[in-house]
């Protein structure tokens, strides 16, 4: 018997144009509100740096306000930019992330920097050297604290991360390549995969992992979602007008200009003179854009063709409220709160305190 498609939301704290970053910070917490009523599995926060476009520079802070403000939603971070950090801190983050929130969280990793090379130039503590390419091994590390089962001769069994209880944030390897994803297989982790960043190897990097995955004492089988762009609105006529803001932010992002979310009205004037550039390619569209039932099947073919039944969504309109009608069109036409709940009850009962 098929499960019915799970839905999640990936949010960045975009900065409209006319507004301010600390009101983008805002606007996901009411956002977390939203999705955790509207029956969303999770609410994950990136991590960009140096970006007036997106304000989540943090997403380990906002977690824990966001954790305060909803009841039954897993938070998480969609990632933590592994790099930037040391093995040990991250993991007392998230442990003290799991203690206050037990059962709901979710570390989400990476290897990209967040940024420009001056942004992880001037992230890095020791600028004397060339940045080490040694993700696997802080993968590994990170693992070992978070699970106390370091080598018994190892300098670092001795360490207790703190705070130290029962069960653990749930990692998950993030990436927008065929690295990423083979790197997800051999360490047998749940895999989320950028679409929404990246479209041209989403079926290549899923397919990839889902064929190397080996079992470990995280995931007897492998576990993979995308991350994708989606727009609802009651007419297709709407929908396609308020894509413009993100039409024209894919391509500015693309020239290396980071400037706020333009309203869709700036933005269909810039693109007209432009000549309309296009921002797509791959197999589907970065960004799903239409009416409910439109985006609704459109996602659901996608997952059926790729074996997977979750999906992130990430939605940025410039306007904060019809962002927020955009995620409840989408949670009505999938009737979320009616395929969630019971998930949620379950997950929220199996937790020891």
């Amino acid at each position: 018997m098929a499960h019915a498609l799970q839905l999640s939301v990936l949010d960045q704290s975009p900065v409209p144009a006319g507004s301010t970053t600390a009101q983008a910070l805002q606007n996901s917490i009411e956002l977390a509100r939203k999705v955790d009523q509207l029956g969303y599995r999770r609410f994950w926060m990136s991590e960009h740096h140096a970006m007036d476009t997106l304000a989540c520079t943090a997403p380990e802070i906002l977690l824990a306000r966001i954790g305060a403000e909803t009841k039954q939603i897993r938070i998480g971070s969609g990632g933590i930019m592994l790099p930037h950090y040391t093995p040990l801190k991250v993991a007392e983050v998230f442990r003290t992330l799991h203690a206050l929130y037990p059962g709901r969280i979710d570390l989400g990793i990476g290897r990209a920097p967040g940024g420009g090379p001056m942004e992880a130039l001037a992230l890095k503590r020791d600028r004397s050297t060339k940045m080490l390419d040694d993700f696997p091994d802080q993968v590994s590390e990170l693992l070992a604290f978070l699970n106390n089962n370091f080598p018994q001769q190892h300098p670092f069994a001795r360490i207790r991360v703190s705070p130290n209880m029962p069960g653990g944030p749930d990692v998950w390897m993030l990436g927008s390549s065929l690295w990423s994803a083979s790197a997800a297989a051999d360490f047998g982790l749940p895999y989320a995969f950028a679409h929404f960043f990246s479209g041209e190897s989403s079926r290549a990097a899923i397919e990839t992992y889902q064929h190397r995955f080996t079992p470990s004492r995280y995931r007897s089988e492998p576990e993979a979602m995308v991350a994708v762009g989606a727009i609802c609105a009651p007419t297709q006529e709407e929908a396609d007008y308020l894509a413009s803001s993100v039409r024209l932010l894919q391509w500015r992002i693309r020239q290396g200009d980071r400037s706020p979310v333009a309203s869709p009205e700036a933005a269909q004037r810039e693109l007209s003179l432009l000549g309309n550039p296009s921002t797509e390619s791959g197999e589907w569209p970065r960004y799903f854009v239409g009416t409910p039932e439109k985006v609704k099947a459109n996602l659901e073919q996608m997952a059926a063709a790729l074996g997977i039944n979750e999906i992130v969504v990430n939605t940025i309109i410039w306007d904060h409220a019809t962002r927020l009608r955009s995620y409840e069109l989408l949670a009505e036409v999938f009737d979320l709160k009616a395929s969630n709940n019971q998930t949620f009850e379950s997950e929220v009962s199996a937790v020891s305190l």
